[in-house]
């Protein structure tokens, strides 16, 4: 009885070396944990961010194919087709059904995948030079940097653009655009595809 009463009345703690072991572990899973956790949003940051890209470009690619296709003579008679460079085309087209034929430019800066638009104005019409409108579809594109083509124009034939080719010559057009927010890095690159035929004009692809 004497004993058990001495136990209770002097209750044994934690030694400073037990206490510190405990301290040490608790700090080694915090870490873990924190890690972990910090590694996972960052991760997942990163997926979102490149998933974004990839839906504007791809719907930037979609707008360009619906433009291209309506491709028409512009309002002051110019031939609908009027740049064809590797990453710039330059074409006419009523993009907003207003019965007014719009100038649109679809080029690549760099990483920068852009559209600009300039509308017609006065009588008789003529486009100015500064856009009416500016639009920035991804700013991740690789194609420069891979040394590819964004643009790649074809005669009536099927057969591509040479450097004699001219603007009237083309009846067909295709697109492709590299995304990838950061090329080091996984889930890796993705590329958009699309092509149009300039059906507007007399002669059919």
């Amino acid at each position: 009885m004497d004993l058990l009463r001495q136990q209770f009345n002097n209750p044994r703690g934690l030694t400073l070396v037990e206490t510190v072991v405990v301290i040490a572990i608790f700090s080694i899973l915090m870490l873990a944990v924190t890690t972990s956790i910090s590694s996972f949003y960052s991760y997942n940051a990163y997926t979102v961010a490149q998933s974004y890209q990839v839906v504007n470009a791809r719907r930037g690619v979609e707008v360009l194919v619906r433009d291209a296709r309506e491709m028409i003579y512009a309002d002051d008679g110019t031939f609908p087709l009027a740049r064809m460079e590797d990453h710039l085309i330059g074409f006419y087209s009523d993009i907003d059904n207003d019965d007014s034929v719009e100038y649109v430019e679809y080029e690549l800066m760099g990483s920068v995948f852009t559209k600009r638009v300039h509308n017609a104005v006065g009588a008789p019409p003529t486009y100015p030079g500064t856009p009416d409108q500016t639009f920035v579809l991804s700013e991740y594109v690789q194609n420069i940097v891979q040394g590819g083509p964004t643009f790649t124009y074809y005669d009536v034939n099927g057969i591509e653009a040479t450097a004699t080719s001219t603007v009237t010559d083309i009846r067909y057009i295709s697109a492709q655009v590299i995304v990838n927010i950061d090329p080091v890095r996984d889930p890796g690159e993705f590329m958009l595809r699309g092509s149009a035929a300039l059906r507007n004009l007399k002669e059919s692809f």
